[in-house]
């Protein structure tokens, strides 16, 4: 079973009042119907087909009629339910038509205290909502819907809730989407799918926890390779006033600093700079760093000599 289908199954077995039911159910045929002088609505799994066959049962006593069709491509089935009786009384309320005209956008009754918007996302979700699984390499949830004004209206809710989401068009429908972790796991609390919360968050602290440990580890190993390179070239610097016989030219500050180099040769200049003060040296991390410069300028001096 999909995350999106666990989130489904989970919102559609919570109690709600009679006002909630009703928000839902608009936005599951707004999204999902085919209206004409009756209402046939299709649907692709049985947990929101069930869901809606006892919507109509609970909110109007109406039972729909149901047909299932098998689908020979993947040995599933697809769901129809029909309503045929009390329809324009079962739109209006609905806040899919008045006075016999289309509604854009449901009117605001539908909406109108924080219940009932959670109730109408829940419902929005069920038909036209699916959610990836944190455990995959992207978050992700989404809504398809048919039009532009209806896509801006939908998004306006979620953005009023702090979710920022966007539209994008896609294949002539409009899709409204969410990217950040945070806000997909706030959109599951506001349509009370709790279960899918504490999944979400358990899999996405793990993934973040192991994300912020690689790169901890990354950057480790870049500060690693970074020292490894510096003492190498200044090991080199060194065996190259060696080769020149200009050991003797060096005074005591720089030769101070090449002894303790060549004996820890692995040692950042911070690491070099503590043992030396533990030894009753006492030179900063820059300090030693000017001093190995003046090694350099000599080297590069034989090297424009030699040039």
């Amino acid at each position: 079973m999909s995350f999106s289908l666990d989130i489904k199954n989970e919102v559609t077995r919570l109690d709600s009042s009679r006002e909630e039911l009703i928000s839902e159910l608009s936005a599951i045929v707004r999204n999902s119907a085919v209206i004409s002088d009756r209402v046939t609505i299709y649907i692709e799994n049985n947990v929101v087909a069930r869901r809606i066959f006892k919507l109509f049962k609970n909110v109007y006593d109406i039972t729909p009629i149901v047909t299932v069709r098998k689908k020979y491509f993947n040995n599933g089935y697809s769901y129809i339910l029909i309503v045929k009786s009390r329809v324009k009384e079962i739109l209006e309320d609905l806040s899919i038509v008045k006075d016999s005209e289309y509604l854009d956008i449901p009117l605001e009754y539908i909406i109108s205290d924080d219940d009932l918007v959670r109730a109408y996302l829940r419902g929005l979700f069920l038909v036209t909502g699916s959610i990836n699984d944190p455990k995959t390499s992207r978050y992700h949830l989404e809504f398809l819907v048919d039009k532009l004004d209806y896509a801006k209206f939908i998004s306006k809710i979620l953005n009023d809730m702090d979710l920022n989401s966007r539209i994008i068009t896609r294949e002539k429908k409009y899709m409204i989407y969410i990217k950040e972790a945070e806000k997909i796991s706030d959109f599951l609390r506001i349509i009370k799918a709790y279960n899918g919360v504490m999944y979400y968050e358990d899999i996405r602290i793990y993934r973040d926890h192991k994300n912020m440990t690689n790169r901890l580890n990354n950057c480790e190993q870049a500060n690693m390779d970074k020292i490894f390179f510096t003492a190498n070239n200044q090991l080199k610097d060194i065996d190259k006033l060696r080769e020149y016989d200009m050991m003797d030219l060096i005074d005591d500050k720089l030769m101070i600093v090449i002894e303790y180099r060549e004996k820890y040769p692995e040692a950042s200049l911070s690491e070099l700079s503590s043992v030396m003060e533990r030894d009753g040296i006492k030179i900063t991390k820059s300090g030693l760093n000017h001093r190995f410069r003046k090694i350099r300028e000599m080297v590069e001096n034989i090297d424009n000599k030699d040039n």
